[in-house]
């Protein structure tokens, strides 16, 4: 297999769907000239054009706009967001008219659209430093993805850009650097809504997305050289709609289960994923359920600080340790 980087994973994605498709389009902020806040679509303008590959005004729900009006007219666009702080400005045309437009107007329409958006921090400040996929994951009509790997990140985009439902499409920004196999079939898609075991392991099931899948299983490698401890490690990729019955057959293997993510603790992701597993799987757990989130504070600027508040493989093994 070959090896590629998470940024190379999302443009070759990226290219590979606009040379197959030409109703696929690009638009954002500095997606030509840079390539976008971290570089991705570097080059794209050179081979597509500015007619498929659009620079945009600073003005977020224009950029969203312009995407739900262009899929309803019958092109696939893909709207980069610089971070997902910045989706705030956009939260309407998101939520009222992506997410809906489809149940509103009886099926007539459809709205085949991806909106790229980084989540992710690094001394970037209270403002800049957040996680919104929860909120996002909580709108009927949305599919939200969050991929942890260089071949999730390619094989999920594939699949975004040919759905017909918009999809909120989520990369951390301290993953573009990491580098992971990719499957030797380069147009190979990773279906939506379908989760994967990472690690099998019999004594806890550890459930992870995004960045937090790499903290997860560092976390599961500690607990076996230190404690013999065997974590099953669960890659959710899709937070909704989430694969349920992957993560419920391993929790009925474990009977113990932790949830790991980036997002607050308080009305986070995870609270969700909390209820829905206690509902699944109540006579099959021997523990109560487990977190590893953010703490409810803005995240802040000071690197120590930052540091101090960010969810950790150290804090995975402690909270397993817990349960056992």
């Amino acid at each position: 297999m070959a090896a590629s980087t998470y940024r190379e994973a999302v443009r070759s994605a990226l290219r590979e769907e606009m040379e197959r498709d030409p109703d696929v389009i690009l638009l954002g902020e500095s997606i030509t000239g840079y390539g976008g806040s971290y570089a991705v679509t570097r080059g794209l303008v050179e081979e597509f054009g500015s007619h498929r590959v659009m620079e945009t005004p600073i003005a977020e729900a224009g950029i969203v706009g312009f995407a739900v009006g262009a899929a309803m007219g019958g092109l696939r666009p893909v709207a980069e967001l610089m971070t997902v702080n910045f989706a705030l400005l956009a939260l309407d045309q998101i939520v009222n008219s992506a997410a809906k437009f489809h149940y509103m107007f009886g099926g007539q329409w459809s709205v085949p659209m991806v909106v790229r958006t980084v989540s992710g921090f690094g001394q970037l400040g209270a403002t800049h430093s957040q996680s919104f996929e929860g909120w996002f994951a909580s709108v009927p009509g949305l599919k939200v993805v969050m991929p942890a790997t260089p071949a999730d990140a390619k094989g999920l985009l594939l699949s975004a850009i040919r759905d017909p439902d918009p999809v909120i499409f989520i990369e951390h920004s301290l993953l573009y650097s990491t580098r992971g196999p990719m499957p030797d079939d380069p147009a190979a898609l990773v279906p939506i809504g379908r989760a994967r075991v990472a690690r099998a392991g019999t004594d806890v099931t550890v459930v992870a997305y995004s960045r937090m899948l790499l903290q997860a299983l560092q976390a599961a490698e500690a607990l076996e050289r230190e404690d013999g401890c065997q974590c099953e490690v669960i890659d959710l990729r899709t937070l909704r709609p989430v694969d349920y019955p992957t993560v419920a057959a391993s929790v009925r293997r474990t009977h113990r289960v932790v949830l790991c993510g980036e997002d607050w603790r308080s009305g986070g992701f995870g609270a969700a994923l909390l209820a829905e597993l206690q509902d699944l799987c109540f006579d099959d757990l021997d523990a109560p359920i487990a977190r590893v989130a953010m703490r409810d504070v803005p995240l802040p600027y000071a690197r120590n600080l930052e540091q101090a508040l960010l969810p950790s493989s150290e804090q995975v093994v402690e909270t397993v340790r817990s349960l056992l």
